[in-house]
């Protein structure tokens, strides 16, 4: 039997499945790679750059994002539900939800989709209860808002042109706790947000210094918020991929992108509703809002690709300066291989199963004597052909 080992492209990478990646891929941090991006010559920089662009658009980024806008779109329910319950633990429900509310009021929320998400967050809190049904209602909403999680780790394998090889029993809990960490993040991140002037205010008359408390975090928390949202990329740029990856850092220069598109992004859009007035979604009258969302959303994962894109090429140069062959592969070993086993297995039982379908036209007995009919006719036909034609010659 032949083993497929990859899928090769001329407009990108190679696909690797996780068995053969094993086989060649030297270790995440071998000392021959370059410690620190400073290390990487300018070469290597402009290389990154450029194979960023283009795996970008090989591995058809855009489409993996609209994937990610869906299941973040029905991870939105649960993902509510999930951080209420968690700010519920640190102040009072209603005050959660009015603040959450006045938050989304001052960031432009259209007045109807304001309605609907104070409408949806309050029957979530309301149907929330003491003790084991809030712990179960929690652990559901992780389960539901884990999609989102399980899709990005499907684009990060792409990303970085390898297979998913870990087991169901060893992938699941590793997403389940990626989507816990992210959501304690997200979490603190919108209590800084919305809950924060109250709390500083408070701790501002406790230690004397009145509003002077809140003047100075209204500064400051901007600079935690984006080491909060720095540290959520790289918890999900980290641990999603089935590779190994080298030593964690809380910020890297891939999330660092991701955050600068981000905001780039972001404000560009803004300033383009703000000139065109909304004009083009005005048709959609009530949902307007809501396509404005999927379409900040679709580029808020474009941003989060294309940072995992920079941080996969950066890998590959560094690899490259090291003298280690990764210009068709990022040589980075697998986290597991059972699965890819596994799935190599199957594809290969399916193509001897449809040799044998194709040896046997089809026929249940698949006997030699019908092969040797086959093949006897098969002859006799080429025989007469080339009577025929020796003839003609003639």
């Amino acid at each position: 039997m032949s083993r497929r080992t990859s899928d090769s492209s001329p407009q990108g990478g190679t696909q690797q499945s996780a068995h053969d990646r094993a086989q060649t891929a030297p270790h995440p941090d071998d000392p021959r790679k370059p410690d620190s991006p400073d290390d990487v010559p300018k070469p290597g920089w402009k290389y990154t750059a450029r194979k960023a662009f283009r795996e970008f658009q090989h591995d058809q980024a855009t489409d993996l994002a609209a994937a990610l806008t869906y299941w973040g779109v029905l991870a939105i329910a649960p993902t509510l539900l999930a951080l209420v319950s968690i700010l519920g633990l640190f102040s009072d429900g209603a005050q959660t939800v009015r603040s959450v509310v006045e938050f989304a009021e001052r960031l432009g929320m259209p007045p109807d989709s304001l309605q609907l998400v104070e409408e949806l967050i309050t029957n979530l809190t309301s149907q929330q209860g003491a003790g084991l049904s809030f712990v179960i209602g929690l652990l559901l909403a992780i389960w539901s808002a884990s999609g989102y999680v399980t899709a990005f780790s499907r684009a990060m394998n792409r990303v970085y042109e390898i297979d998913e090889g870990r087991p169901f029993y060893k992938l699941r809990p590793v997403l389940y706790a990626v989507t816990l960490v992210m959501l304690v993040l997200v979490a603190i991140i919108v209590a800084a947000l919305v809950l924060s002037g109250p709390v500083a205010e408070a701790v501002g008359e406790t230690i004397g210094l009145g509003s002077t408390a809140v003047t100075v975090w209204n500064i400051a928390k901007w600079p935690v918020i984006v080491v909060l949202v720095a540290l959520v990329i790289a918890v999900l740029y980290y641990w999603t991929p089935n590779v190994r990856q080298p030593k964690f850092r809380w910020i890297s220069v891939g999330s660092f992108v991701a955050i600068l598109v981000w905001a780039l992004a972001t404000a560009g859009f803004a300033i383009y509703l703000v000139v065109s007035g909304g004009e083009s979604y005005q048709a959609y009258g009530v949902f307007a809002g809501v396509i404005i969302f999927l379409l900040w959303l679709w580029l808020t994962n474009n941003a989060l690709l294309f940072g995992a894109e920079v941080d996969a090429e950066l890998e590959r140069t560094r690899e490259l300066v090291a003298g280690i062959e990764a210009e068709e592969t990022i040589q980075l070993p697998p986290r597991d291989t059972k699965a890819s086993v596994k799935k190599q297995e199957k594809h290969e039982e399916d193509v001897e199963k449809g040799r044998e379908l194709r040896l046997t036209a089809g026929r249940s007995d698949g006997s030699d004597h019908d092969s040797d009919d086959r093949s006897d006719d098969t002859t006799d036909r080429h025989g007469r052909s080339d009577t025929r034609r020796s003839r003609r010659a003639d």
